[in-house]
């Protein structure tokens, strides 16, 4: 992680962290549920993410080429309440239906220590670049005309527990962003065999070479994502740790 994007990320969650003072007996007493496990997150972020690849190898067999120490903390959350999501399709659900299982789990059955990741891969993956590389590389060929641009990337907003009911605020439909996701403790993993592919579609189509392309999306990625060697192994790590899977 760049050190800017990690400072922007901790200022943040400092942000954070005064806005969600837990009032004593907020289980019972209906006060909202804190908005994010802010220890814990403060942890992930400062977990380093090298951003700086000059290769890119098919597999990984180095902890060296993924955000290792990171993924491990997203692996061992301590929380019994975790669900990982299985999300491949850009043009689906998949951020509406992780808000809506945040806000149930958060403010209904009141468990403070759940904690939501999203397993991204498949063409859900593009939205996990910066626009930057979406410029360079017309990802929306890929993604489709629905999305001209990154729009799913979307900007922080002000999140106040007590304004959950709020039509327009970030508990609603216009949180269905990745940064409003994150603000609220989603972890976004990114998956490498995702990349190569995506990369290899976008050398067949003539826009460089496929490992240099693989570096530059890698390199490129948002803020705060996870870079784990593919999604669909990292699932199996997680489901062990008692995560739930949600497709």
């Amino acid at each position: 992680m760049l050190e800017s994007d990690r400072r922007s990320a901790l200022a943040a969650l400092a942000t954070m962290a005064a806005a969600v003072p837990v009032a004593a007996g907020a289980a019972t007493s209906g006060a909202p549920m804190p908005a994010i496990d802010v220890a814990f997150a403060r942890r992930l972020a400062a977990a380093p993410r090298k951003r700086d690849y000059t290769t890119c190898p098919m597999v990984l067999d180095s902890r060296a080429d993924w955000d290792a120490a990171a993924l491990d903390l997203v692996i061992g959350h301590p929380g019994k309440f975790k669900q990982v999501w299985d999300n491949t399709a850009i043009d689906g659900p998949w951020l509406n239906l992780m808000r809506n299982s945040l806000n149930a789990q958060r403010f209904s059955f009141r468990h403070a220590d759940y904690f939501s990741v999203s397993a991204t891969h498949g063409a859900a993956h593009l939205a996990l670049f910066n626009q930057a590389m979406w410029d360079k590389y017309k990802l929306t060929d890929l993604a489709g005309a629905k999305f001209p641009s990154n729009t799913l990337v979307g900007a922080p907003m002000d999140i106040h527990p007590a304004s959950h009911q709020d039509p327009k605020g970030p508990f609603s439909p216009a949180g269905n962003t990745i940064s409003v996701l994150q603000q609220r403790g989603v972890v976004f993993l990114a998956c490498h065999n995702a990349i190569w592919e995506i990369a290899h579609k976008l050398a067949v189509a003539g826009k460089g070479e496929h490992e240099a392309i693989a570096v530059d999306l890698t390199n490129n990625l948002l803020p705060g994502v996870v870079l784990t060697p593919g999604i669909v192994a990292t699932i199996v790590e997680l489901v062990n740790a008692g995560f739930v899977y949600s497709a």
